[in-house]
């Protein structure tokens, strides 16, 4: 007897054409970033064995003079560990800021689909190549420093290629919703890259990089398997990124000139935003006359991009600074311990999933990116204010201080890293252009790059004066973020108002028609 067909077959026959592809776009793009960010995750995890407390394993076997740091690996066994730790990230950040800026140019002129999937395995080498330095028995900072510096160089190839692959799939109708999701890659791979790096941390760190240098490698050879580019390369119709009825304002932000809940009501969780349901053909339609790729100046003069490039540089200020230095700060203030405070600290991450989530609903809603984004950077001043005095109380304020904390900084930075990157790469002055979308995506990561080098740099020369300082510091970004969207807010709401104002005008007209007729 044939038994019945499987369940989740019979989902996937029931599910149209051309949302199967897009479902197989966001998992790639997510499974590849996810790796991405789990081979970045490893060198936090490490530092501590690279300068342990040798003192606790006991007596130098060796029975060398300077017992307290027999175990530590060379160059990190001085004084100076903190500091040479300190350059291996800059090593990184800097050097993943510079080569953003030139990646979204690569980016618009390289198949997506080859830059993605290369960057990926160079990036696995990299890393794989730092793991090897523990098997090689490499002792000289330079050679850490250089694989460093190549890997930050290598991973910028991969925000710009997967937003620019999910932007060209997916319109601006649930594009906050879906992004926002999508998004918490991030802290996934965040927590898989921890997990993993700490089975071999404490027996042979080597393999902390080495086992996620083969995954990213492995996710980018599926990635060069599998991956679609474009809707038009397998025969579906493109996303309308643009609806008729929609005003855009001067800040490159779309204001919905109709209910929101018409505009949304009859889109899945998967279609397409003001497309027809059309089913994709079968084969795979004639390309059309490809488009010139934007120059870097040309993206710049896309309404918007210098807000919010601008707002995210002091929006990831305050990420990473809490990315690299939260631990650190519950050990110093509330006295955990160090496997304790990292548990802890995984709640901000939790919290940023929430709030990426929480940040693209409202703004698909209101059609209103930067006014999202300003609102939560309003709220979050406060709150990281509180969360320095109060946040240490008990456990429990601790924990959903941690969480709010990270939704509030978390989100703002996750919308503009992904919706806002994807509206701005298909804006309306590109007149259908849609190879803007890794230029701008790169521009504003870059610039948010910026931040994230400079936000755990100005903690470490602040915060031996009291974290006070270190607070007020990341309070201050978080305002100058928010004022840095003020033109942007002032579009919109004067957008708003103006279709309030004709919304009550037809109601007016409507009203008095009737009069008449009666």
């Amino acid at each position: 007897m044939r038994a019945a067909l499987a369940p989740g077959v019979r989902l996937l026959r029931a599910l149209p054409r051309d949302s199967r592809y897009r479902g197989l776009t966001l998992v790639l793009t997510f499974l590849c970033y996810t790796s991405y960010h789990l081979s970045r995750k490893p060198i936090s995890i490490v530092k501590s064995q690279l300068h342990p407390n040798c003192s606790a394993l006991g007596p130098n076997p060796r029975n060398d003079s300077n017992s307290t740091t027999w175990c530590s690996w060379a160059p990190f066994d001085g004084d100076n560990y903190k500091e040479l730790f300190g350059a291996l990230d800059n090593a990184f950040l800097v050097a993943y800021a510079i080569g953003m800026f030139i990646s979204g140019i690569f980016g618009e002129r390289l198949p997506l689909r080859y830059y993605l999937s290369g960057g990926m395995v160079l990036s696995g080498l990299f890393t794989a190549l730092f793991g090897l330095g523990y098997f090689w028995d490499i002792h000289v900072l330079w050679y850490f420093i250089l694989v460093q510096v190549c890997n930050g160089l290598v991973q910028t190839t991969g925000w710009p290629s997967v937003v620019a692959c999910v932007g060209n799939w997916f319109g601006k109708g649930k594009r906050g919703l879906i992004m926002g999701i999508w998004n918490s890659h991030t802290s996934v791979g965040n927590i898989l890259g921890s997990l993993i790096a700490g089975v071999w941390v404490s027996s042979a760190w080597g393999l902390s990089f080495i086992v996620p240098g083969i995954i990213i490698a492995a996710v980018g050879i599926v990635c060069f398997f599998f991956l679609v580019e474009y809707p038009e390369d397998v025969g579906c119709s493109p996303p309308l990124h643009h609806m008729a009825s929609n005003e855009e304002d001067a800040g490159g932000v779309t204001t919905n000139a109709k209910d929101p809940e018409a505009v949304m009501s009859n889109e899945g969780p998967l279609s397409i935003s003001g497309q027809s349901t059309a089913e994709c053909s079968d084969s795979p339609k004639e390309p059309a006359e490809e488009p010139e790729a934007i120059s870097f100046l040309g993206a710049l003069r896309i309404p918007g991009v210098v807000e919010f490039s601008l707002c995210l540089l002091f929006a990831k200020l305050v990420s990473y600074t809490f990315l690299y230095w939260l631990p650190l700060y519950i050990v110093n203030v509330a006295h955990f311990g160090a496997k304790e405070a990292g548990d802890l600290s995984t709640l901000f991450d939790a919290g940023g999933i929430l709030g990426g989530i929480f940040a693209g609903l409202i703004s698909d809603y209101t059609g209103g990116r930067a006014t999202t984004c300003c609102v939560m950077l309003v709220i979050a001043a406060p709150m990281l204010f509180l969360y320095n005095h109060i946040g240490q109380n008990g456990i429990g304020t601790s924990i959903a201080m941690l969480i709010v904390c990270g939704a509030l900084v978390n989100g703002p930075y996750a919308l503009i890293t992904t919706a806002v990157s994807a509206d701005l790469g298909t804006h309306e002055s590109l007149k259908g252009n849609a190879k803007a979308l890794s230029t701008v995506t790169a521009i504003i990561d870059g610039t948010g790059s910026i931040g994230a080098a400079l936000g755990p740099l100005l903690a470490g020369i602040i915060s031996p004066t009291g974290w006070n300082n270190v607070f007020y510091m990341l309070i201050a970004a978080d305002v100058l973020a928010c004022l840095l969207l003020t033109r942007v807010v002032v579009k919109e709401v004067r957008g708003w108002c103006g279709y309030m104002v004709r919304k009550r005008g037809s109601s007016v007209q409507l009203t008095e028609s009737v009069l008449d007729g009666k």
